[in-house]
């Protein structure tokens, strides 16, 4: 018996752990699928290059053929191990701008507008720059400047300024719209993922208790309250008990998956499936999001990028050096945001990752030579998508549509397009000269609006932010209510980026952060 099981140990789940085992009083139960963080890789940030395919910390997930990109299947990696997908990101942090979470309220997620918010960033946040107005510097998620950076990248910086965009040292801060440098969830030059920032300075409680490889089948409920879970945790079965609250933080695919596998979704669809049925919600998997990103690469005629780096010299740099060197490289160094003639407000509508080495296919493609990649994608989708179940069993994985450039009037792919011509015109500025060889991809610059529209279809792919699954907010459709219950049953919650009623405009993982911190408050101060 536990007063809170809390289901995923990724970004909100670790945090929900540390907060809530925070009183002695309470016992928690942390279950996560995968395993420990150990990989030396997953703590060296150069290694996200190597753990991209290792599915031993990976769901490995991958979408329906999608339509509207020639049919592709895409690759949707999702962490599979402690600390989730904040062990395998890029680290860049970022956390949208005001207007996006006074969306969020104006949309019914009462209470959750940026003024709102911000003191539970700011609580989470420890920035090395220090303390202000916007930032923390003391909260357990480390934020740091980039110890190491790579030559190509301040050509991109000066390439972006030569484009139009102003010069920005803080994306977090007054302003989001420029070029500049990502600020990296990094302490000391390793990751700082929210295992290392939150679970590891609470593992040692004797009243938090933690449970690796443990698969969650079924949440329970007795008289329409949630009561606990049925796990197998290595291939022994077990029914964990919750005296006060079971806590879902499997994130925007895993948490929909298991509420339904509990019997709370679409009634006729589970009982197809033969699942008894708990509450019919038909908005359970529904609203699904994610920033589409299109790519493109170009050689390098300098022997400069990331591709030539010595992995065995960056490794021994990194552990023996004192964390120096390429190896402390999130690889996605470079950062913009830009606000094209489609963005319907004030707030930037296309996002940048400049990467100085070729990536291709999420990187497990290696190409001969030396090159850069662009990275830009779509910040306000319209196009939404669904997660749904293709049987009653917890180890067969979901079917997952995120319905890519699926919005009835095209603007997705619009504002794709303006994406790509956005990166060819950066690779165009006269600060590449010295370092522009041979296009990639695209292999010619595209002629016609037909030429940019193949591109995009052959080459636009997921950034690795799928949202809103669970979608909060106060109207009865709606998943959760604004403090996270789950609608028509009582003592369950979900924690997550699932939760979000729409996107906001950057990386997630910050953004999931700041709703875990906000969500502990919630639970402690109901009780």
């Amino acid at each position: 018996m536990f007063d809170y099981i809390i289901i995923g140990a990724g970004s909100a789940g670790c945090v929900l752990a540390n907060r809530l085992s925070e009183d002695p009083n309470v016992k928690v139960l942390l279950l996560e699928a995968g395993g420990r963080d150990w990989h030396p890789f997953v703590h060296m940030p150069a290694g996200l290059a190597k753990i991209a395919g290792m599915t031993s910390i990976n769901w490995n997930y991958t979408t329906v053929p999608q339509p509207q990109l020639n049919d592709r299947v895409i690759w949707v990696p999702r962490g599979k191990l402690l600390g989730g997908s904040s062990s395998i990101n890029a680290m860049c942090y970022i956390r949208g701008v005001p207007a996006d979470y006074d969306e969020w309220a104006g949309r019914g997620a009462e209470g959750w507008q940026w003024q709102n918010v911000l003191p539970y960033f700011r609580k989470s946040e420890c920035n090395e720059r220090g303390e202000d107005a916007l930032h923390g510097g003391d909260g357990p998620l480390s934020v740091s400047d980039l110890r190491h950076i790579n030559p190509l990248t301040r050509v991109f910086i000066e390439a972006g300024q030569q484009a139009g965009l102003r010069l920005n040292a803080d994306f977090n801060g007054a302003q989001q719209e420029g070029v500049g440098l990502y600020q990296v969830t990094q302490r000391d030059g390793a990751r700082c993922s929210a295992a290392v920032g939150y679970l590891n300075p609470a593992k040692s409680r004797p009243n938090l208790t933690i449970r690796t490889h443990a698969q969650v089948n079924r949440i329970t409920f007795e008289h329409g309250r949630a009561n606990g879970v049925v796990c197998s945790v290595r291939g022994q079965g077990f029914h964990f008990e919750a005296a006060r609250e079971v806590i879902l933080s499997g994130g925007a695919i895993n948490s929909p998956q298991l509420l339904m596998l509990s019997g709370i979704g679409p009634a006729d669809t589970l009982r197809g499936l033969g699942i008894d049925v708990v509450h019919d919600a038909s908005s359970v998997g529904e609203n699904l999001q994610d920033h589409l990103d299109v790519t493109t690469l170009q050689h390098c005629r300098q022997p400069i990028s990331y591709d030539r780096t010595s992995e065995l010299k960056t490794a021994i740099q990194y552990f023996f050096g004192g964390h120096q060197g390429p190896g402390t490289s999130n690889v996605a160094e470079g950062a913009g945001f830009f606000r094209s003639h489609l963005a319907p407000d004030a707030r930037a509508d296309i996002q940048l990752h400049f990467i100085p080495a070729m990536i291709d296919d999420h990187g497990r493609h290696r190409l001969p030579g030396d090159g850069y990649t662009m990275h830009a994608c779509n910040l306000r989708p319209r196009s939404r998508g669904r997660v749904t179940l293709v049987s009653n069993r917890a180890n067969d994985k979901p079917r997952i549509d995120p319905n890519y450039l699926g919005d009835a009037e095209g603007f997705d792919l619009q504002v794709m397009v303006e994406c790509a011509k956005l990166s060819l015109d950066i690779f165009a500025q006269p600060a590449f000269a010295p370092y522009r060889g041979e296009f990639i991809f695209p292999p010619q610059t595209p002629k016609t609006e037909a030429d940019w529209i193949d591109f995009v279809r052959a080459r636009a792919e997921t950034v690795y932010h799928p949202v809103g699954t669970c979608r909060m907010g106060s109207d009865a459709a709606a998943v959760v209510d604004p403090q996270l219950r789950v609608q028509g049953v009582a003592g369950l919650r979900v924690v997550d980026a699932s939760v979000m009623p729409n996107l906001p405009g950057g990386n997630t993982n910050a953004p999931t952060i700041m709703i875990a911190e906000r969500a502990a408050e919630m639970i402690l101060s109901s009780d």
